[in-house]
């Protein structure tokens, strides 16, 4: 739903960078390294707009891969270490799980 509610939102500013824009049809000279070039403000909005957009999607996208390879690597770790307990020593909610894990297998 969070998620939802973000994408959601970044629609509505690219919308929102489009119609100042297209109200505001003036040429915009940009200089690029090598070149030069002459465009409608909409189009430089919306580019730039949805650049920055994407740019922050790879960095979220590589942030959130690394947290959830992480926590895989705890739960693992954590499974690994309640293997080696005795069943007296788990809590009675683990005692549980690693009865029916032992049932299962």
């Amino acid at each position: 739903m969070k998620s939802f509610i973000a994408t959601v939102l970044v629609a509505l500013f690219f919308v929102l960078a489009l119609l100042f824009g297209a109200r505001n049809e003036q040429l915009v000279t940009i200089s690029y390294f090598v070149a030069q070039g002459e465009y409608r403000l909409p189009v430089v909005l919306g580019v730039v707009f949805l650049a920055g957009f994407l740019v922050s999607w790879l960095f979220a996208i590589y942030h959130i891969t690394k947290v959830r390879l992480q926590l895989r690597k705890a739960n693992k770790k954590i499974e690994q270490l309640e293997a080696k307990l005795p069943v007296e020593a788990l809590t009675p909610s683990s005692q549980i799980e690693h009865q029916a894990k032992e049932v299962n297998a």
